[in-house]
C-alpha cells in the first residue's frame, strides 16, 4: 500500500532525520513526518546552526573592532549591518534545510508535512494543511524534540519576553538584555548580542554560569564574559517578568535576598527546555508522560509499547543534537537486529562562546561525591605559543585520571576551538587508552590541541614540555 511503511519517525530534527536515513540504509521502507514546512527541527532552523552562525558573525565583529589593530591591520570606520548579519544566519538555515530535502530524497524516504497523532500502535494520523492521511507503520520513531521552558512569574510573549527562537530574528539591534539563565543558550546569546554593542545582564538562580558543567569552568567563563562588559548576576532568584510596552522589566532577589529590577529593551528566557508531545495522542497506545513531561523508554529505547520507541529530548538524558542523532542511529540498528551502544557519560556537551567550552566524563565535583581519588593534570593556554599566536590566551585544559590505571575520568576544556579539541579526548576514553599513552601521542605543533598533551603528561607526573 503507498502509505505502509517499516519505519515511521515522528520529528525531523537531528535525531528524527539521523534515524530515518539510518532505517533506509538498511533497506527499511521509511518515512518522516514533520509539523512545519522545513526539515530539521529546532536544532538546524532555531537552535543550533543559526546560533553558531550569529556566533561566528559576532565574533568576526569583534576582532576587528577591538583585536585587528594588534595585528597591523587598520580598518577605518567599522559598522554592523544588522539586517544582513541577520540574513546572513537565515542563509545559512536555508542551506542546511535544504541540504536534508536531498538527503530524504537521496535515500527515498517519503515526507509527510503535518502533524502526527497516532490512532493506535501501528497507525498515525497526519494533519496537515486541509489535509489528513493515514500511514500504517510496523515501527515508529518519536523524535519530537523539546520547546523552550520558562519559570513561575515570567510569561513568555514573544515581543519583549522572548526565547532564544525570537532572539535569533530580532528587528533591529538591541540597545540592551536582560537574560534569564546562565546556561549553554544564555551565555551563547549573551555573547552573540554583547560583541556587537548590547548591554547584556545574565541573572542566574545558581552560584555559577554553566552550573551542570565543571566548576572551574564555570569560572573561567565568568571572567572571559566580564571581558565582553556582560554583568552577570549569580545566586539571583528571578521573581516575575513584565512587558512595559517599548522594554521589559525583571524583577529578582539578589543574593542577600533583597528585591532589585532590571529593564532592558528584551528579556530573553533562557531557563531550560521541555520535552515536546503535544498532539501525539499518546493516550491512544497507552503512554503517559512522566512529571517532567518525558516518554519512560528501556536501554533498547523502546517504550512500554514494542514497536514504539522514543529519542532525543522526550527521552532522559542531555538535550543535545549528537546525543539524538546518536539514538537515531541506535534505534534503527536495534530494529534491525544489531547490537549498537552508547556510552553516555562519554557524550561531549559544548558551549561555543569564545573561547569554547567542552566536556567530556565525570567533573571534579562527581567524583568527589562519589569518593573516587584522582589527579588533576592542568595546562593554561597562556602558555601554548599557538594560543599566543592568534591571541586566545584564555582558558585551560584540565585532565581527571586515576591514579591505580592510568584510566581518563574527565576533560575538561576552555579555550580556543575545544569544541573540536574534545573530539580526541572521546576517542581515547572510549577505547580506554591512558592517560599516559595519550601523552604519549605526537601532536602537531603548534596545534591547540598540545594543551592536552601537556595536561597528560602533568597528571601522570611529568612536566610540561611544550610552549
Amino acid at each position: 500500500m503507498e502509505n505502509q511503511y517499516d519505519v515511521i519517525v515522528i520529528g525531523s530534527g537531528p535525531g528524527g532525520y539521523v534515524s530515518a536515513i539510518r532505517a533506509a540504509q538498511l533497506g527499511y521502507k521509511t518515512a518522516i513526518v514533520e509539523k512545519y514546512s522545513t526539515l530539521g527541527g529546532t536544532c538546524t532552523n532555531v537552535g543550533c546552526i543559526p546560533a553558531k552562525a550569529l556566533l561566528d558573525s559576532s565574533e568576526h565583529y569583534h576582532q576587528a573592532k577591538d583585536q585587528f589593530k594588534t595585528h597591523g591591520i587598520n580598518l577605518g570606520d567599522i559598522h554592523l549591518d544588522f539586517s544582513q548579519f541577520i540574513l546572513r544566519k537565515s542563509d545559512v538555515v536555508k542551506q542546511n534545510t535544504a541540504g536534508l530535502v536531498y538527503l530524504m530524497k537521496k535515500n527515498k524516504i517519503d515526507v509527510h508535512q503535518g502533524v502526527g497523532s497516532f490512532m493506535d500502535a501501528t497507525h498515525l494520523k497526519v494533519t496537515g494543511d486541509n489535509k489528513e492521511t493515514i500511514l500504517t507503520g510496523q515501527y515508529f520513531v518519536i523524535a519530537t524534540g523539546s520547546k523552550p521552558s520558562s519559570i513561575p512569574g515570567v510569561t513568555i510573549d514573544k515581543q519583549r519576553i522572548i526565547t532564544s527562537t525570537e532572539g535569533l530574528s530580532l528587528p533591529a539591534r538591541p540597545a540592551s538584555m536582560v537574560i534569564i539563565g546562565g546556561g549553554v543558550i544564555g551565555v551563547e546569546m549573551a555573547s552573540v548580542y554583547a560583541r556587537i554593542g548590547t548591554e547584556v545582564t545574565i541573572i542566574e538562580y545558581t552560584d555559577s554560569l554553566i552550573p551542570t558543567m565543571d566548576k572551574e569552568l564555570g569560572k573561567a567563563l565568568f571572567k572571559t564574559l566580564s571581558k565582553l562588559n556582560i554583568k552577570i548576576l549569580l545566586s539571583s532568584k528571578v521573581q516575575a517578568a513584565s512587558n512595559t510596552g517599548a522594554s521589559a522589566t525583571v524583577n529578582f532577589l539578589d543574593p542577600d535576598g533583597k528585591e532589585q529590577a532590571i529593564t532592558a529593551d528584551y528579556c530573553l528566557v533562557a531557563v531550560g527546555r521541555r520535552a515536546y508531545t503535544d498532539g501525539l495522542n499518546l493516550q491512544a497506545i497507552g503512554i503517559t508522560p512522566e512529571k517532567n513531561g518525558k516518554i519512560a523508554v528501556n536501554k533498547q529505547l523502546q517504550t512500554i509499547v514494542p514497536n514504539i520507541y522514543a529519542i532525543g529530548d522526550v527521552i532522559d538524558g542531555p538535550m543535545l543534537a549528537h546525543k539524538a542523532e546518536d539514538e537515531g542511529t541506535f534505534v534503527a540498528e536495534i530494529i534491525h537486529g544489531l547490537k549498537p551502544h552508547i556510552k553516555y557519560d562519554l557524550i561531549p556537551s559544548v558551549v561555543y562562546t569564545w573561547p569554547e567550552v567542552a566536556a567530556a566524563g565525570a567533573t571534579e565535583e562527581q567524583l568527589k561525591a562519589q569518593g573516587v581519588v584522582y589527579k588533576v593534570g592542568r595546562f593554561p593556554y597562556m602558555a601554548s605559543a599557538r594560543a599566543r599566536a592568534s591571541m586566545d590566551t584564555d582558558g585551560f585544559v584540565k585532565v581527571l585520571v586515576s591514579p591505580q590505571y592510568g584510566e581518563v575520568l574527565g576533560v575538561h576544556i576552555i579555550g580556543p576551538r575545544a569544541a573540536d579539541v574534545i573530539a580526541q579526548t572521546v576517542v581515547g576514553m572510549e577505547y580506554e587508552i591512558t592517560a599516559a599513552d595519550m601523552a604519549r601521542l605526537c601532536y602537531a605543533h603548534p596545534t591547540y590541541s598540545e594543551a592536552l598533551k601537556d595536561a597528560f603528561l602533568i597528571a601522570t607526573g611529568q612536566g610540561a614540555i611544550n610552549i
